[in-house]
């Protein structure tokens, strides 16, 4: 039954049709009842926030705490999908962003080598694209590994495009990556998820938590090859229609970058999203283990 997963079909054709077709206080009502029926029912997944709570807070069990934070979680998650899937109709707009470290992501831009935005999915990380589409006249692709449910992926591609950005699907396969690379010596920018490792792909070891982690090499390997500079960049909802975007500083990566520098350069990303989470921890949409 993929379609009633959280990231199936059926949820995301309802946040579509209820963002596009219903009422504005509908819009703003429904999707954390939804997204609280989610936690509720979705068990996997529940256990797999729960245990990242507990990962951000040194391993500690606060079994009320964390549940109210896995459903604020969920809950975040249904808006933030509902809000993303209203691109093309009526109230499609985009939403209210503060940034903060603007000028970290002018700073790459300026060295017209392309820029490369390290991200994860956190709340409204989509958002990211927009706005630097709509203020810097920067052209986003967004880069992920192809979705288990070919239907919810189309429809969340469709709501992408829809708000101006470039999307494409990359796997093990190396070749995969040529549009990117293309795409950064065009001027552009990419952006990819350090918080997930999709099977086959290289990763490189971290510290995250306090505890041995990884990210995937991917983004690294992509800097080193491009000589674009590296952007850690994270969104969190903060109300309704209304987002923080955080950025740090550029990370550049050299062409013949040894393995200590590359895994410095790891360390650096890991702990600017540990960062970020630990201090929005119910923005952090992070379901499963791949």
């Amino acid at each position: 039954m993929r379609a009633l997963s959280l990231d199936g079909e059926l949820l995301r054709r309802a946040a579509r049709w209820g963002s596009t077709r219903g009422p504005e206080w509908f819009v703003r009502a429904a999707p954390p009842v939804v997204g609280v029926l989610a936690w509720a029912l979705a068990a996997d997944e529940r256990r797999f926030v729960a245990r990242n709570l507990r990962r951000m807070h040194g391993g500690r069990v606060r079994a009320l705490r964390d549940a109210i934070d896995g459903a604020r979680t969920f809950a975040t998650y249904a808006s933030c999908l509902t809000e993303i899937l209203g691109a093309g109709s009526a109230r499609g707009r985009l939403p209210e962003v503060v940034v903060h470290g603007e000028l970290h992501v002018t700073g790459a831009i300026a060295a017209q080598r392309g820029v490369i935005l390290a991200t994860a999915h956190t709340a409204g990380w989509e958002t990211v694209g927009p706005l630097l589409t709509r203020d810097l006249g920067l052209r986003v692709m967004i880069a992920e590994t192809p979705e288990r449910d070919t239907a919810a992926r189309a429809i969340q591609d469709d709501a992408r495009r829809a708000h101006g950005l470039l999307v494409t699907h990359v796997g093990a396969d190396p070749f995969s990556a040529l549009p990117l690379a293309r795409h950064l010596r065009d001027g552009g920018a990419v952006a990819l998820q350090i918080d997930r490792l999709p099977p086959g792909q290289r990763r490189r070891a971290v510290t995250l938590f306090g505890a041995p982690g990884y990210i995937p090499e991917g983004p690294l390997r992509l800097a080193a090859l491009s000589g674009a500079p590296l952007v850690a960049i994270f969104a969190a909802r903060t109300g309704h229609r209304r987002y923080l975007v955080v950025a740090s500083a550029p990370l550049r990566v050299a062409r013949d970058a040894s393995q200590a520098e590359l895994d410095q350069a790891a360390q650096t990303l890991a702990g600017a999203m540990q960062d970020f989470v630990v201090a929005h921890p119910t923005q952090w949409f992070h379901f499963r283990g791949s």
